[in-house]
Formats: C-alpha cells, structure tokens, sequence
C-alpha cells in the first residue's frame, strides 16, 4: 500500500487544506531533482489556484497583503513538478524546478545558515547569543564581500547578478519597495515580518553601496564621527 491518493475535484483539495484564520497555510518548496529545501512561503486559496493554473509557485506576502509570483521580477522562476500536502493538512509541498537561486540573497536555498552544536557549547559557555565569537556585525561584512564577488563574477541565476546587470535605477526601486514594506510591517506591528523586511532593506542598501562604490567601512565611520560630536539637544 503507497498510501498515496488523488483527489478528483478542486473542492475536494481546498477541503482537506486547513487555511489559518488569516486564510493563510505554509508552503513548503523543495528542487525537484535535489531533493533540496529551497524556501517556505505562505499560500491563500488564490495564490494556490494560480500556482496549480501556471505551473509555477505563486504566494502571498503578509507585509503588502498581496499575491507574488515566485521570479516575476527577478527570472528565477520555479516550475512545478508536483504538489502536495500533509496528513493534517495544514502544510504544503511543491517539488519544483527552478530557474534560478530561491533566496533574493543570490544563494540557492533560503536555508543557507547552518547552525552547529560548536555555536550552540559557545552559547551555553559565555551565555551570548550562537556565534559568540563573532562580533555582532560580522555578517554585514560577510555578505559585502559576498555582494562584491557577485558583481566580480556575475554567476549566472543569481539575483544580485541581476540586480548589478539592470542597474542602478533598479536597485533604488527595489529600495523603495523594500522601505515601504518595512513601514508596513512596523505599523502592523509585526516584529516578525519587520524582521524580514530590514533584513531585506538591508541586503539592498549594500547592493546600492557596492553598485556606487561607497565601502560600508565609510558608513560606519560617518556614524562614528556623528556619535562622538557634542549633542545639541
């Protein structure tokens, strides 16, 4: 017994799917071929229908309350090889074959951080958050210097690369969307989405930096000459 069934009517999928009470069920995407965990997203009824229409994953984003097709702006598409959901019912699965990196970072998967048990003696030891050892603004550094190697190699795929490829006119708009999705976030008080969107904002703010070649190290000393004027107030 495979244990494996089709259900014959779109009713009958969408009544087996447990939707939350924001009309919302995570999706799961996973490479067809590597098995590989690309990313997970949010599905409503609607970004579903279309994903299952199209053959490539749509979603819904939280912050702009608002369907996303998964490569529409960026080329890197995922075609879908075939769909599924839990025995609960309240998550889904897409294999999927993808055009491109899953993570708007450039990388493949979403899921490229790892945390080890070394991370997790080092927390327990010195009770700071994993990583001890790292200063708090080490991945700043990592991923300007990731940014960098991207501009440099240009790896076929790869959002930065198409970022650097259209130019700076597109980086600023992708700015512009990324400031206003925090905003959103932050006025919806979502501390969880923020997190996302900053983290997003971020990444682009030094894509900008590196397109105009302006080193973080100067940003940061900027800040530093600020803090140690006298304050006025």
């Amino acid at each position: 017994m495979s244990g494996q069934r089709e259900l014959q009517s779109w009713e009958q999928v969408l009544g087996s799917i447990h939707f939350d009470k924001e009309g919302l069920v995570p999706a799961i995407v996973q490479d067809a071929a590597s098995k590989e965990v690309l990313m997970m997203a949010y599905m409503n009824r609607e970004s579903l229908q279309r994903t299952m229409e199209t053959g490539e994953t749509w979603f819904w984003s939280r912050s702009r309350q608002e369907l996303w097709h998964k490569g529409g702006s960026s080329g890197n598409t995922q075609r879908v090889a075939s769909a599924h959901f839990d025995c609960d019912g309240d998550t889904l699965l897409f294999l999927v074959k993808p055009a491109g990196p899953a993570c708007h970072t450039g990388e493949r998967t979403c899921f490229y951080r790892e945390i080890t048990s070394s991370s997790i003696t080092v927390a327990a030891s010195n009770g700071s958050e994993a990583g001890g050892d790292r200063h708090r603004f080490a991945v700043l550094e990592e991923l300007e210097q990731v940014i960098a190697e991207r501009e440099k190699e240009r790896p076929e795929g790869a959002y930065t690369t198409y970022l650097f490829e259209k130019g700076i006119d597109k980086i600023l708009k992708k700015i512009g969307e990324e400031t206003a999705e925090t905003i959103i976030a932050a006025k919806n008080k979502d501390n969880a989405e923020l997190r996302l969107e900053v983290s997003d904002l971020i990444y682009h703010l030094l894509v900008l930096l590196q397109e105009r070649k302006l080193p973080l190290d100067e940003i940061m000393a900027e800040l530093d000459r600020r803090h140690e004027r006298p304050r006025r107030d």
